[in-house]
């Protein structure tokens, strides 16, 4: 009787660490998905790096900007003409800020 619990408790033994390596391994899906982020990573990296150098060139010029404009709020919304320009103008001298209240709703 000792020997076949002997047994036992050594193929218990034996299969915990086999039964825990089976739950940690990736599913399928799991896989896939990991395989087609990576891939979308290795085609995305130009565009990352295009995005780097845009930013290295155009940081020192926006910052320049934004120094410049103190009061964005005397300033319209951007509006993009047909050909491509941005054109954000200044609103008039006379117009005051319009401090509308949002309309109030009864729940």
């Amino acid at each position: 009787m000792t020997r076949i619990l002997t047994v036992l408790i050594f193929c218990l033994l034996c299969a915990a660490p086999v039964a825990a390596q089976e739950e940690d391994a990736p599913s399928m899906m799991e896989r896939g998905a990991q395989q087609f982020l990576e891939g979308l990573l290795l085609e995305m990296e130009p565009a990352f790096d295009s995005m780097r150098g845009f930013m290295e060139q155009m940081g020192p010029a926006l910052t320049d900007l934004m120094g410049q404009i103190e009061d964005w709020s005397v300033y319209e919304a951007p509006e993009i003409l047909p050909n491509g320009d941005i054109i954000i103008r200044r609103k008039p001298e006379g117009a005051e800020p319009s401090e509308e209240t949002p309309p109030q709703i009864d729940l």
